[in-house]
C-alpha cells in the first residue's frame, strides 16, 4: 500500500473493481467458475503487490510480466468461436454496455494518483487518457441500448477498445520498466502497489474482453441482418 496516499483514492478503486466483477457476472449468464477464477487471481496478483514482490525493479525478467503477459493471455484465449457461441446466448449486452461506466471513477482514481505523484498526466483525463468519454458516453449507450443501431453499437465498441489500448500502451511504456519510453520525471509507479494491481490485472483486461466480444456478438448480429 501507498502511505502518503488519500484513503478515498484506494477505496474508489475497490468499490470500481467489485462493480467491474458484478457487471462482469450478470453480463455473462453469471459463470460462477469463470468469477470465482478472477476473484483468485486477482488475490494473488494483489498479495504479491502487498508483499512487495513487484517492487524489486532490478530483477530480471521484470516481475511485472507476470501480470501483464498472463492476462492479455486469458482475454486471448477465452476469444476462441466456442466462447463467442455461447455468449450468443447469454450475454445481456446492456449489461456489458453499462459495465464501461467503471471508467469514470477510474478516472478520477488516476488524477487521485497522479497528484499523488504515482502517475504520470499522460495516463489522466489532462494527458492523453480519453476513457472518461466512454465511461460517461456508456451511461446514455446502456440507457437506451434498445434504440442505438447495431453499427453505432459497434462503432462505440471500437472507440472504447482503441481507447483503452491506448492509454494500457502508454501505461506500459511510462512504467520503471527496462523499455520504458515516457514519463522518466514521474513514472508509472503506482500498479506495482496493492490494490492499484488490480487495475492492469483485472479491470484492464476485462474491459477490454467486453469490448472483443461485444464486437464480435455484434458483428455476427450485422452480418446475419445483411442477409
Amino acid at each position: 500500500m501507498i502511505d502518503h496516499l488519500s484513503p478515498w483514492v484506494e477505496f474508489l478503486l475497490g468499490i470500481s473493481f467489485i462493480v467491474c466483477l458484478i457487471g462482469f457476472y450478470f453480463a455473462n449468464g453469471k459463470p460462477k467458475g469463470a468469477t470465482l477464477l478472477i476473484l483468485l487471481w486477482s488475490f494473488v496478483q494483489g498479495l504479491l503487490a502487498y508483499e512487495g514482490f513487484y517492487r524489486n525493479l532490478d530483477a530480471f525478467p521484470p516481475r511485472f510480466i507476470l501480470v501483464l503477459f498472463p492476462a492479455l493471455a486469458t482475454v486471448g484465449f477465452f476469444l476462441r468461436h466456442s466462447v463467442i457461441d455461447w455468449l450468443m446466448n447469454e450475454r445481456k449486452p446492456q449489461i456489458s454496455t453499462l459495465m464501461h461506466s467503471i471508467r469514470l471513477p477510474i478516472e478520477l482514481v488516476l488524477y487521485g494518483l497522479y497528484t499523488h505523484r504515482m502517475i504520470p498526466q499522460l495516463m489522466t483525463f489532462e494527458g492523453r487518457n480519453f476513457d472518461i468519454f466512454i465511461g460517461i458516453s456508456a451511461l446514455f449507450m446502456g440507457a437506451f441500448y434498445v434504440k442505438t443501431k447495431l453499427k453505432f453499437r459497434l462503432l462505440w465498441n471500437v472507440t472504447g477498445l482503441l481507447f483503452v489500448l491506448f492509454i494500457l500502451v502508454n501505461a506500459i511504456l511510462s512504467a520503471e520498466l527496462p523499455f520504458q519510453q515516457f514519463a522518466f520525471d514521474q513514472p508509472n509507479r503506482a500498479v506495482i502497489y496493492f490494490p492499484f494491481v488490480l487495475l492492469p490485472a483485472t479491470i484492464v483486461p476485462l474491459v477490454i474482453w467486453t469490448h472483443l466480444t461485444d464486437i464480435l456478438l455484434l458483428y455476427r448480429q450485422i452480418k446475419r441482418t445483411n442477409n
